[in-house]
């Protein structure tokens, strides 16, 4: 089976979009943040298993390009972006005002998302329809996580799992270098650091 990618449009969505809220504004495509936890980028992919598709949502820090954020589940609805932006929170030193820009998928438009948003103390900013250009660092990510794991069908979610937790937390975080204008070739999981030594002096 061929690996579809980040795009979820050959599935229905289970989640329902809140008719009452107007989409966030765009970050303009600048995909820069000067200081960890102040600006975020979220998008879902899933994942082809013998036993079904296993979804995965994740949150990018754009100031160190760490996942802070991650959740697996067989299914796609709002509760799976909120859990992941819940771990986000807790592990990821966010601001208050801090910004997560997600595509305007139903998920991202829930009023339990939207909710979940406003009780961390967080803005919301959503691409336009359509463009995965405004979510590109996103595509990025799940473009490496792609080239790195492999387009197979897994045996099981529980095998897909294990994978995706490898690559992110001992493989992605820790040890693929990144080019880095100030600071050169450091891993995320570096780059944050570094930055907060650069805080506490």
């Amino acid at each position: 089976m061929r690996y579809p990618g980040p795009h979820r449009r050959r599935q229905r969505s289970l989640t329902r979009p809140d008719k009452k809220a107007t989409p966030a504004p765009e970050v303009g495509r600048d995909f820069h943040a000067e200081q960890p936890g102040t600006k975020l980028v979220g998008d879902i992919t899933f994942l082809p298993t013998a036993e079904g598709w296993l979804h995965l949502a994740c949150w990018l820090d754009l100031a160190t390009r760490e996942v802070v954020g991650y959740a697996m589940a067989d299914h796609h609805r709002a509760s799976l972006v909120v859990d992941a932006l819940k771990m986000a929170h807790g592990r990821g030193g966010l601001q208050p005002g801090c910004i997560t820009h997600s595509d305007r998928g139903s998920e991202y438009t829930s009023a339990r998302f939207r909710r979940k948003m406003g009780e961390l103390g967080l803005r919301q900013s959503c691409g336009r329809t359509g463009s995965c250009f405004d979510n590109a660092a996103a595509e990025g990510f799940w473009s490496l996580l792609k080239e790195e794991i492999g387009t197979r069908t897994w045996p099981g979610r529980a095998t897909a799992r294990t994978e995706v937790f490898a690559f992110i937390e001992t493989f992605y975080n820790r040890h693929r270098l990144r080019k880095h204008k100030v600071f050169g070739y450091l891993t995320p999981a570096e780059t944050r650091q570094r930055h907060q030594h650069a805080l506490a002096a």
